[in-house]
């Protein structure tokens, strides 16, 4: 399977609702950052459905609650980030793919495997198509879930240190400072 084509920015935005919490008990800044932006409110809620459904299906609620917590204030970080609405953006997607695939909430589909230019560690992606759509990376031992990012031809997937961009079977990747330049392994 290969990664679906460019992101309409309409597409990479869920429709607008409001967020799981009453914004009107909510001080910290990035509640109510979450509160002023129609598309940050509906991933809120999307998270919110998602982390319910992990919660059901689960036998250990006090870890996965206490994983909850812990996404919070890893959010709450975005405040040493240079653009905090993209970054809580890609938090959101992250938390919410991270949660479907370790609760069995979604296929996980065949990874694509790459040659790259330096084979010294196997590359992958694994392309998950649902919104909010996103690719689960991996370098060797490493991973990261990268959201799927606005480009203007080909498929492309980035977050703060990561970038993967796949355009006429040819993909190149900046995987924490690593480059590589990479095809499919057919």
């Amino acid at each position: 399977p290969a990664p679906a084509g460019p992101v309409a920015a309409e597409q990479s935005t869920p429709a607008a609702t409001t967020p799981s919490f009453d914004c009107s008990k909510s001080p910290g800044e990035f509640e109510q950052m979450v509160c002023k932006d129609p598309a940050l409110s509906a991933l809120d809620r999307q998270l919110a459905d998602t982390f319910a459904q992990a919660l059901a299906k689960t036998a250990d609620k006090a870890t996965l609650q206490a994983t909850e917590r812990g996404w919070i204030k890893g959010r709450d970080e975005c405040w040493k980030a240079d653009d905090k609405p993209a970054c809580v953006h890609d938090a959101y997607i992250v938390r919410i793919v991270d949660l479907r695939i370790q609760h069995g909430l979604v296929a996980i589909p065949t990874p694509v495997e790459y040659r790259c230019d330096d084979n010294s560690k196997p590359f992958a992606a694994t392309f998950y198509n649902d919104e909010p759509r996103a690719a689960v990376l991996t370098w060797g031992n490493d991973q990261a879930i990268v959201p799927a990012a606005v480009s203007a031809s080909g498929a492309r997937y980035a977050a703060q240190g990561v970038e993967f961009w796949e355009h006429q079977g040819e993909a190149t990747v900046d995987f924490y400072g690593n480059k590589l330049a990479c095809k499919p392994a057919n």
